[in-house]
């Protein structure tokens, strides 16, 4: 190191290589008083020019306010007044970044200045004075609050110690496990490790096991594994279930006497053919006056779970069900899930109801929001109901009927207010006994589908317009709403250029009505064309994301004032909040706390977005693991996504996606454009363009990483 500091101290260094010398030398140092003497001994100044540069050079830093000179020859790094707090983002790269809490850019935080803070702590920092030339840069001087302090990864044992080799790309030590903490983990293992310290000077953090998961590529090891790297559960409490084994089977006949009794009414389930959780059914019935009753009947959860128990509880802090590839994680026990509250067919259930009064022109003349019993005539899947659609034949085919057409008036009287069809498939995958993908298949949202979405969402916005819209003058109650707010202009903005070069139009201002008739426009024009997938995709991520929130804004892509949801409490804690704050207003009872529900409706928020992130990775393992069979195997695909780091492509067959490398584009020296989503070569200035058709053969399949790898074949 000295001999490097000689080199550079010589005769010919100007003065911008001693000034970053010198700026490194006090950033290195925060805190500390540095004296001349001690300055030019350090830095191997020995010549009298080289001195008087530095002298020149620490004069500049004082006048730029980068340094303060505390007493004569003596210098501080100026950091004073300059302490921020905000969440601290790790990199597995060791390019570091600070993002201010109040919504600031992005701050660089050097490894050797990061206080070994994880990822998303919140943490203070102080920042350094900018240099020229150099990004911004801070030093984190307190973690406040740890964020996460638990890892996924496989064990690695050896004779005296062990570490865990962690598949988060935000950690990039592997975690130090003494022998006597590793639970009886061997090599091999799946394991979660909880950091116990991270020494300043230590290079690996140290950790204990908490729980071994299983043998490593098993596969109800890697779903729990991907379960425990977003931080959610993969085993049921026994407490909790417990107390859900004593809840009693029976319907007490005063509980059925305090209820409007359907159980006489034409009534059915339609559902996914695995579904065992039946949150929702559909009664039919025509009355006498030639007017028709549908009821939407949504399991009454709210009965059988206290607000405040041990079972209220865990599912507040569960807030979703989660689905996975091959398994669903519910929100409540399995029997209230699949049996007490499930609307079974065949069985006396307790329901809370919607029941509207239509005329043939799908008109609602009436409506009313009660508690009901219920008894199913008849469990369908979507598959039976859609064949009675198609060909008129089938168990109560003119209830099926009757439904299907007006769902389709509903559906078109959406779209004529402004309502976005964004009508997207579904990636799945046929799994065998053991867990492993053997084919993949695109689930497509059909007449029958859209017959119960429609009266969900009809229901939804019912019960949303029943407590918010209240006389003029009168302030409305407490309640949490599904929210979806307009789009950022300037995403719109972005989604118009690039679609432009597919020859589309898009309209990027006026009234909410005409922005989204536009983007309804669009979607029909791309229909059944190559770029439809990465058209769809583009224009949802130029949208907002829905969420929970006890302020009303409407929903934008519904095109409804108030909406929220009720339909589903089996799986989503929002619905089980609104059955009760509707029984409570509804009986005459106060407002509650805006703070609370405000609370509440952010962590499910929240919840559901982790969920959605979990459901993603476990599709992801699957893709891999499905196309680890075809290595060396060419495919045709689209450019789906670029990066600085490569092409993201996804094939035509399966919809599975992998990278291309940028490594591995070798032709040329690429740049990356990202205002119009390409990479082009520098000297040859070929261009690879979302949406471009590519060839490519598959390389590699890292199951443990999730990645999938892509060569380009030239044609």
């Amino acid at each position: 190191m000295a001999k490097k500091k000689e080199k550079k101290a010589g005769k010919r260094m100007g003065k911008k290589e001693l000034a970053n010398l010198v700026m490194n030398f006090f950033q290195d140092r925060p805190g500390e008083v540095i004296g001349l003497k001690y300055l030019f001994n350090e830095l191997r100044l020995t010549t009298h020019p080289l001195k008087m540069l530095c002298t020149d050079i620490l004069y500049d830093l004082t006048a730029d306010d980068y340094i303060s000179e505390v007493e004569k020859f003596k210098y501080k790094l100026n950091t004073s007044g300059n302490e921020l707090i905000g969440t601290f983002q790790r990199k597995s790269n060791g390019k570091n970044s600070f993002i201010p809490e109040d919504g600031g850019e992005a701050i660089f935080v050097a490894e050797r200045n990061s206080a070994h803070a994880m990822n998303n702590d919140k943490v203070r920092v102080v920042c350094f004075a900018k240099r020229k030339n150099h990004d911004k840069e801070c030093e984190v001087i307190e973690i406040i609050e740890r964020s996460n302090d638990v890892f996924v990864g496989t064990l690695e044992v050896g004779k005296n110690y062990a570490f865990l080799i962690t598949e988060n790309r935000t950690l990039a030590n592997d975690i130090f496990i003494p022998r006597d903490k590793l639970k009886g983990g061997k090599t091999g293992d799946k394991a979660i490790v909880k950091v116990t310290e991270w020494p300043q000077k230590a290079k690996n953090p140290i950790g204990q096991v908490v729980d071994i998961l299983g043998v490593a590529g098993d596969n109800t090891t890697e779903m729990h594994a991907i379960l425990a790297e977003f931080g959610l559960p993969y085993i049921y409490p026994e407490a909790v279930e417990k107390a859900a084994d004593r809840i009693p089977d029976d319907i007490c006949p005063e509980e059925i006497a305090r209820r409007e009794d359907f159980r006489g009414i034409t009534t059915f389930t339609i559902d996914p053919k695995d579904a065992k959780d039946f949150d929702d059914a559909l009664s039919v019935r025509q009355l006498e006056n030639g007017l028709w009753e549908i009821g939407v009947h949504i399991a009454d959860v709210s009965h059988y779970v206290p607000e405040g128990g041990i079972i209220d509880k865990e599912a507040e802090k569960r807030a979703t069900s989660v689905y996975l590839v091959d398994r669903t994680i519910p929100m409540l026990p399995e029997r209230l899930c699949n049996f007490l509250c499930s609307l079974r067919p065949n069985e006396d259930k307790l329901a809370y109801s919607v029941i509207f009064t239509m005329n043939d022109k799908a008109e609602i003349k009436d409506h009313r929001i009660v508690h009901t019993v219920i008894h199913s005539d008849r469990r369908f899947a979507y598959e039976e109901a859609q064949e009675i659609i198609e060909t008129g034949e089938g168990d109560y085919k003119e209830e099926i009927l009757k439904l299907d057409a007006f769902a389709k008036i509903l559906r078109e009287k959406r779209f004529a207010s402004g309502a976005i069809n964004f009508d997207r498939y579904e990636v799945k995958f046929e799994i065998d006994e053991k867990g492993k993908p053997v084919s993949v298949y695109f689930k497509v949202s059909k007449d029958a589908n859209k017959l119960v979405e429609e009266f969900m969402l009809l229901a939804n916005r019912t019960v949303a317009e029943h407590v918010g819209r209240v006389p003029k003058g009168k302030k409305a109650k407490v309640f949490p709403y599904r929210i979806h707010d307009l789009p950022d202009p300037e995403k719109l903005d972005n989604l118009a250029q690039f679609i432009a070069r597919f020859g589309y139009k898009l309209r990027t201002s006026g009234t909410k009505t005409d922005i989204s008739k536009s983007i309804n426009r669009l979607l029909d024009d791309v229909a059944g064309t190559k770029e439809e997938n990465l058209i769809e995709t583009v224009s949802i991520r130029a949208m907002q994301k829905a969420r929970y929130s006890t302020h009303n804004i409407g929903h934008y892509g519904l095109a409804f004032d108030y909406y929220t949801h009720f339909t589903s409490p089996i799986r989503r804690y929002p619905d089980l909040m609104v059955h009760r704050l509707l029984t409570k207003y509804d009986d005459g009872g106060r407002s509650v706390s805006e703070k609370k529900y405000e609370d509440l409706c952010e962590h499910s928020s929240t919840m559901e977005q982790i969920a959605a992130n979990a459901e993603r990775a476990s599709i992801k393992y699957k893709q891999v693991e499905y196309m680890s069979e075809f290595i060396g195997k060419t495919f045709d695909g689209v450019i789906s996504g670029v990066t600085e780091w490569g092409l993201y492509v996804e094939l035509n067959d399966n919809k599975c996606e992998g990278m291309v490398p940028m490594r591995d584009l070798d032709d040329d020296y690429y740049e990356f454009d990202e205002k119009n989503y390409c990479l082009r070569g520098r000297r040859k200035h070929k261009t690879y363009n979302l949406g471009d058709d590519i060839t490519i053969k598959v390389a590699r399949a890292n199951i443990e990483k999730k990645q999938l790898d892509f060569a380009l074949v030239e044609k």
